[in-house]
């Protein structure tokens, strides 16, 4: 039977999650992420550097990974979020057949696609199809396939990486709403990754299909790509598309590379089509992840199958 597992806190109550839900449902969602965005990006210092200060107490944040390690050398609470590390700070597990993390966090739940379906977390699964944007022939090559899905919390390094490298074929916003993403939220909201906000990029990998998206949520107040700047905001109402399929506009990345990130925190989902990679045996629910540390390899069929059909 495919492999699938969640992550799940230890302290939970049906009730507690239900009422989680209510209120996330109530909270006007556009209004406050509108009010994070403008918050995060004053520049006045004696408010910018008191907020950068106070999160790196309250979440722990582990600023000698940080290319720059002063607090207060950041422009804002924005560019402090979305600091670069130390080159080396991450490196890259394996060889081309290994699939590396996107990004630093937890896994909440990794596993195989069944048929359409994935697990968001116990008794909750949503489409694939629906997270690709509703798009039978986006969600085609992924069908029966394998994901991983990586929480990054506010204390992580906040920029998305490459697992494999590829070439980007398709860039697709969905509107959506803007629920928290964290794990109460998950055992919460019916979806929830498949109705927020997100950004699905589409690539022709050195493992064949590879789907990377990036889910937005509650106070994330922009998303944006190392090949398009800023996608959000604004925070628009219809779905966009961008085709990169002539040599001109052609979007080329190598495993390991930063290929976005988050202003404000949320998660990523990728996916790869069938038989394309197998999941690390010793990977456990609620497993903490660092960007560049193997997810899993190409199976030792595919890579049999590989070097006979060459």
């Amino acid at each position: 039977m495919p492999r699938v597992m969640t992550a799940e806190p230890r302290h939970s109550s049906a009730a507690g999650d239900r009422l989680y839900g209510v209120l996330q449902h109530l909270l006007p969602q556009r209004l406050l992420t509108a009010i994070a965005y403008h918050v995060t990006r004053v520049r006045a210092r004696p408010w910018k550097d008191w907020l950068i200060r106070w999160f790196i107490g309250r979440f722990g944040v582990d600023m000698s990974e940080a290319l720059d390690p002063d607090p207060g050398a950041y422009t804002d609470f924005n560019a402090f979020f979305t600091r670069a590390l130390h080159p080396g700070s991450r490196p890259l597990a394996g060889d081309d057949d290994t699939v590396v993390c996107p990004a630093d966090g937890t896994v909440s739940a990794i596993g195989s696609v069944r048929a359409d379906t994935l697990l968001q977390a116990k008794g909750r699964h949503y489409s694939l199809r629906a997270l690709l944007g509703s798009d039978d022939a986006r969600a085609r090559p992924f069908l029966d396939g394998h994901f991983a899905t990586v929480y990054l919390s506010p204390r992580d390094y906040h920029r998305v990486h490459m697992p494999a490298s590829g070439r980007l074929r398709e860039m697709i916003y969905v509107p959506g709403r803007l629920f928290s993403v964290n794990f109460t939220t998950a055992r919460a909201i019916d979806a929830l990754f498949a109705r927020n906000e997100r950004l699905v990029c589409l690539f022709d990998s050195e493992l064949g299909p590879m789907a990377l998206v990036l889910v937005g949520a509650l106070n994330v107040a922009g998303m944006e790509t190392v090949w398009s700047g800023p996608v959000t905001p604004p925070h628009g109402r219809r779905v966009r598309e961008w085709r990169y399929d002539d040599d001109s506009s052609a979007v080329r990345l190598a495993r390991g590379a930063e290929m976005g990130r988050f202003n404000m925190g949320s998660t990523v989902v990728v996916v790869f089509a069938n038989g394309r990679v197998a999941w690390r045996d010793d990977l456990t629910a609620a497993s903490a992840v660092r960007m560049g540390e193997a997810l899993g390899r190409v199976p030792a069929t595919r890579r049999t199958g590989s070097a006979s059909e060459g």
